[in-house]
């Protein structure tokens, strides 16, 4: 039986995991990306190679590899405000997440976020899913230097619910959010949000691949990631 003492943790990108909504941040950038004199990149192109990252990334990756700090955060609030624009009636929870969260939480297992939006983005969508108050532990990018592909994020949330790495279970939808988990030393549950069954199969590190959270067992998962927890040590 499990009890409200169980040493593991499950640790939550929030946008494409929480609730499916990848694309329209890839239509924000694309709009900031014309008026910057960017045209033609393919939103895929960017859900596959940055999904996940810190803004500032985003933008040395596609529009100036030598952009400055300032600017970097201008231009990311000014996305940002693009997608909190468009998106307000269209954030809505993954199948399944809530009554997931819930038995996770009755089940003892420490519940908390690691994205790479920004503070005013991770309340905006928490908050319209109404499910903040269900995470002990929420990491935004602000509160660490380097963005996913590095570890900082999950590592931080990790340390603040008190659970070792190994310990911990990360859901991901973002290639660049999988390389995150590797980095950490957790073993990670990858949804087809943003990318396909296929894509994850690179990843040794992924031990579930899933659509949604309806009629996913927590328990179910802590057993795997006990079984993976054993074949790598």
């Amino acid at each position: 039986m499990v009890t409200q003492e169980m040493n593991a943790a499950f640790i939550f990108d929030m946008d494409g995991v929480l609730t499916d909504n990848m694309e329209l941040h890839a239509l924000s950038w694309m709009a900031l990306f014309r008026d910057r004199g960017l045209e033609g990149l393919d939103p895929q192109r960017y859900l596959v190679e940055a999904a996940g990252m810190k803004g500032h990334d985003v933008l040395r990756r596609f529009l100036d590899p030598d952009i400055g700090r300032e600017e970097a955060e201008h231009l990311t609030e000014l996305k940002d405000f693009l997608y909190r624009v468009n998106s307000r009636e269209l954030i809505k929870p993954v199948p399944g997440l809530r009554a997931f969260l819930e038995g996770a939480g009755k089940a003892g297992i420490g519940l908390g976020v690691g994205t790479g939006a920004g503070p005013r983005n991770t309340d905006y969508v928490l908050d319209l899913l109404k499910v903040k108050r269900l995470f002990r532990a929420i990491v935004d990018s602000s509160q660490v230097e380097a963005g996913k592909p590095a570890p900082d994020i999950f590592l931080k949330a990790a340390g603040l619910l008190g659970v070792a790495p190994s310990r911990c279970l990360v859901f991901e939808d973002a290639l660049q959010g999988v390389e995150a988990a590797v980095n950490a030393g957790m073993a990670c549950v990858a949804l087809t949000t943003t990318n396909s069954r296929e894509t994850f199969g690179r990843y040794p590190n992924v031990i579930a691949v899933i659509d949604h959270f309806a009629d996913l067992d927590p328990l179910h998962l802590l057993e795997r990631l006990d079984a993976y927890s054993a074949a790598i040590s």
